[in-house]
């Protein structure tokens, strides 16, 4: 099989950081930068020729806001993984956009490294869980215990929550069979029905579902990037 480089899409209106984020990427041998679009406009209008793989999109552009695009690249391609990249650390705005199913929030004050990193790590369906990851899943936590109160009726049973707590160790949903004695498609039912039982649409969801009631704790947190199967 011939060794396709990961397609990766940048979504900024700052032409020079556009230009030099693209050359910078372009040098690492298993990243191709096929996209480079100023809004959400230009960045559609490319999609529909090109197969991406990881968007790399900042937050505050003309047109449609951050949470909005978001909502609409889930709609229309959910297989792009989203990756922002802001220099914004409002808390309401990065628990929000977790809820929307990004895959990653990088600080435009972190290191190069630190990116590349976070689009191998989302290429292979994972969550990169970097501090500002870390301190959403905090914020989200204290800003919604009550108002999630509700929900405490809904408890899971004992095997749900070790599935959960599983998914936390990074294990595949082949693991997950393997270790509690199930077939890969009822690990992948049990944990649609949890999503729907709890409210919530991805994986991030399950974990701060679980973090909320104690099922796994915050101080596992890790700075690695969290295998999270979709």
């Amino acid at each position: 099989m011939l060794f396709r480089p990961l397609h990766v899409a940048i979504v900024d209106d700052h032409s020079l950081f556009r230009k030099t984020l693209k050359n910078y990427l372009s040098e690492q041998k298993d990243i191709q930068v096929v996209i480079q679009a100023t809004d959400m406009a230009d960045l559609l209008g490319k999609l529909n020729n090109v197969p991406v793989d990881v968007l790399v999109m900042d937050l505050f552009m003309p047109g449609l806001n951050g949470n909005d695009a978001i909502q609409l690249l889930r709609s229309e391609y959910p297989d792009i993984k989203i990756l922002i990249l802001s220099m914004s650390n409002d808390m309401d705005l990065i628990s929000d956009l977790l809820d929307s199913g990004i895959h990653g929030y990088i600080s435009k004050s972190d290191e190069p490294e630190d990116l590349v990193q976070a689009i191998h790590t989302v290429s292979a369906n994972g969550i990169y869980q970097n501090r500002i990851f870390t301190e959403a899943l905090y914020w989200n936590k204290q800003n919604n215990i009550k108002a999630r109160a509700v929900d405490a009726l809904m408890l899971l049973n004992e095997r749900e929550k070790k599935i959960l707590q599983l998914i936390w160790e990074e294990k595949s949903n082949k693991e997950i069979a393997d270790e509690l004695f199930l077939g890969v498609r009822s690990v992948e039912k049990i944990r649609q029905d949890i999503k729907e039982k709890i409210g919530v649409k991805s994986t991030v969801g399950l974990l701060k579902y679980a973090i909320d009631k104690k099922i796994i704790g915050v101080g596992l947190l890790r700075s690695e990037g969290l295998r999270a199967h979709r």
